[in-house]
């Protein structure tokens, strides 16, 4: 065996023991129930995540917190895809920083917000990894919403960046980037998932495409969107979600409508029953990712699989999304209950 093949069994077999060091579902309901921040951060500290956490100053916030742990997640999945040699789809995964802060430099250009205020929300830690970080200034010091986005003019996400500032001028609605920027990255993500040609792989992530692709359908049936924006949000189908099935969904009537035209799919158990079209979203949107979650923990029960280095890549990115939304939800007072059934999270 050559010595790439050993080193991705070498790989495969340290994500599994990394799997076993993730947080438990108790675990994150002790941080879920700190009375404040500051008894927060005490436990945070009592976990794998004490390094993360250590250098974050008084007055504590869950936008330090959330802030801090990015730095952590950008540091750990850029280990895994370098440990794994040239992986396309973990480079995929990763483009999701650089895409992220692009939308709130956008937003927050839209917002008439200062640099500096933009500034405070993320940390150019990720792309200094992968030595993106120019892109990403030059669109933060441009003086408006204009510039900024003739400053990535020459950057592959042009062409969507620009149907993502008519999109907004048209509804005045700032999900408009949303869309389009998660668009940007899940075409990526789709791109990579096709060229590695592994079945496991294909079987386990196709699913993130499929939650892109039918969410992208339903948001848009609920804005109101003509057939043809919301046909221009999607990415090429998996075998799951074909195209003539997201086509029955885009001329349906209604968001209720579109979703039923899944009850002949694998995914008519998480049809929601409830009326109202907000409801309706919110239920539908969680129940999708829970399903994504599940089949990521399944690409474990396959020993030496390459899925599986994906799988510890995402579920420390899960983890790293629960933490920050316990912050968030400490520092707001909202009841634990609450907290843990919007979490993506085993039910142990």
């Amino acid at each position: 065996m050559g010595s790439g093949g050993s080193q991705k069994i070498f790989v495969t077999v340290k994500s599994y023991s990394q799997r076993g060091k993730l947080l438990k579902r108790s675990d994150i309901q002790t941080l879920a129930e700190s009375r404040d921040l500051e008894e927060l951060v005490t436990r945070i500290k009592n976990t794998k995540y004490a390094d993360a956490v250590s250098g974050i100053e008084k007055p504590y916030s869950a936008e330090k917190l959330e802030n801090a742990l990015r730095v952590y997640l950008a540091d750990a999945q850029f280990k895994i895809a370098k440990a794994s040699g040239k992986s396309k789809i973990l480079d995929a995964y990763f483009h999701k920083f650089l895409i992220t802060n692009l939308k709130l430099i956008l937003k927050g250009k839209i917002l008439g917000k200062s640099q500096e205020d933009i500034e405070s929300y993320f940390n150019f830690h990720a792309e200094e990894l992968i030595n993106q970080r120019d892109v990403v200034v030059k669109a933060l010091v441009a003086k408006d919403l204009e510039e900024a986005v003739s400053s990535l003019s020459s950057s592959p996400f042009s062409a969507d960046i620009t149907k993502a500032v008519e999109l907004y001028n048209e509804t005045k609605n700032t999900q408009a980037f949303d869309i389009y920027f998660d668009k940007m990255l899940y075409q990526q993500i789709s791109k990579a998932i096709r060229s590695e040609n592994n079945q496991d792989i294909t079987r386990i992530y196709g699913r993130d495409i499929d939650f892109y692709n039918i969410m992208s359908v339903v948001r848009g049936k609920f804005w109101g969107l003509d057939s043809e924006k919301i046909e221009d949000l999607l990415v090429p189908p998996t075998a799951t979600t074909p195209k003539h099935l997201l086509d029955r969904m885009v001329a349906a009537e209604s968001v209720k409508d579109a979703i039923d035209e899944l009850s002949t799919t694998k995914y008519k158990s998480i049809i929601p029953d409830a009326e109202d079209d907000v409801e309706v979203l919110s239920q539908f949107e969680h129940a999708l990712e829970m399903g994504i979650y599940k089949a990521t923990n399944a690409s474990f029960s396959k020993m030496f699989s390459f899925a599986t280095v994906i799988g510890i890549s995402k579920l420390i990115g899960y983890e790293v999304r629960n933490i920050s939304a316990t912050a968030f939800a400490v520092e707001q007072k909202i009841p634990v209950e609450t907290t843990m059934s919007k979490l993506i999270l085993n039910e142990e």
